[in-house]
């Protein structure tokens, strides 16, 4: 099958979507696929031997643009732009079975069906509509027309791939013609040695270590955070919270908001680390947390979480509760007082944490893992395949 992959973002990178897309990229390699990528002009150029199969096109690098983040901007709408000019190029040129447009780019691909009749996959990390107005709410008088341009996308689309189940309740409104959820899975590999890594005394702390792990945009609820840790503070001294993650100016911010709060000795913002030895600093916390307070999709972060073996903390928002529950994690309110009272139960009591962590791994190897993922995915595919090939005779015969 020859595929046009559209993945509108910085590719790769060590973060959600780049990541999400770099699995799926490697899991259909393997199947034999001629694959095109087209993705914008910064990240790092995959090296693992499934890209043998994958020819990479990124856009034309415009000036002044770098340090592309996630969600909506100005800088993102131009590199669409280019991103639609290379697909439309390689489409004049090539012949493509499908089209896998991830996010923004169904568009795009919306676009390439009606010049070309290129059938397309809409990958769906979010709701576009939904996350355009969290951003800018003062964009939602104009919600009705963001859902009607979801609308036409998800009923024109061959298939789409919502990846979590919040999501697949958004869409179904819409009346797609096939939905197939494909969740995230763990990034670790099974090794979750912290040989030549004693963070405590790297970093001098004395109790326990309360770790937090990924962007530090407004979404993830890095306020909350540290708000919340400032509320524990003041009636234990048995922690510490380090952040692992986050750009130069969000680091800057929160440290600064850090010492407003008083916690400034207490909080370790220690920067971006490797994936591959994501399992090496999980290891060494005794709580993991997930403040984030908007967004349905759940976060990529919980899945190594809980294949950690570490306990929990997270919102009770249906962001985690798809995927999480009582069970595996602690739960709690989407405020300062709710989420502080969650994480002094958890450093106060080492049964608990124990108790949900096992919870938590069994749930990852049981339900959340690679072998689930592809079967998923090469499910949807060896649909996709037998749809295409009727469609085909269909047309050859009138």
């Amino acid at each position: 099958m020859r595929v046009l992959f559209l993945a509108p973002h910085p590719f790769y990178q060590d973060r959600g979507t780049p990541i999400a897309v770099d699995l799926l990229l490697r899991s259909l390699s393997k199947r034999g696929y001629s694959i095109d990528l087209v993705t914008y002009h910064e990240g790092k150029t995959p090296l693992a031997p499934e890209y043998e199969s994958i020819e990479l096109h990124r856009i034309f690098s415009p000036p002044f643009i770098r340090n592309i983040r996630p969600g909506f901007s100005w800088k993102k709408l131009i590199c669409d732009f280019f991103v639609f000019l290379k697909a439309f190029s390689l489409v004049l040129r090539k012949r493509y079975d499908v089209v896998h447009a991830v996010e923004e780019s169904v568009f795009m691909a919306l676009v390439l069906k009606f010049l070309f009749g290129i059938p397309y996959v809409y990958d769906m990390d979010s709701s576009l509509s939904q996350q355009l107005i969290e951003k800018y709410p003062l964009f939602s008088f104009i919600s009705p027309f963001l859902e009607l341009f979801e609308k036409i996308a998800v009923r024109n689309a061959e298939a789409v791939i919502p990846v979590c189940d919040f999501l697949a309740g958004v869409v179904e409104k819409y009346d797609p013609r096939k939905v197939t959820v494909l969740r995230d899975v763990s990034l670790l590999n099974g090794e979750e040695s912290s040989a030549h890594l004693d963070l405590k005394k790297e970093l001098g702390i004395g109790g326990l270590v309360v770790m937090y792990v990924g962007n530090l945009e407004v979404y993830q609820g890095i306020d909350l955070l540290l708000e919340s840790f400032a509320l524990v503070l003041k009636k234990t001294d048995k922690a510490d919270l380090v952040v692992i993650g986050g750009n130069p100016s969000d680091i800057k911010k929160y440290k600064e908001k850090s010492l407003f709060l008083g916690i400034e000795k207490r909080v370790h913002f220690i920067g971006p680390k490797p994936l591959e030895i994501l399992g090496r600093y999980l290891s060494q916390a005794d709580i993991l947390v997930s403040p984030r307070i908007k967004g349905g999709n759940t976060p990529m972060k919980i899945y190594s979480y809980l294949h950690s073996g570490k306990a929990i903390l997270a919102t009770k928002l249906p962001t985690h509760t798809q995927v999480l529950n009582e069970e595996v994690a602690l739960l709690a309110g989407p405020s300062p007082e709710g989420f502080s009272s969650g994480m002094l139960r958890l450093i106060q009591n080492e049964g608990l944490r124990v108790k949900l962590g096992e919870a938590g791994k069994k749930l990852i190897e049981e339900k959340y893992n690679y072998e689930c993922f592809k079967k998923e995915l090469y499910g949807l595919y060896d649909w996709l395949e037998k749809n295409l090939a009727s469609k085909r005779i269909v047309g050859r015969q009138t």
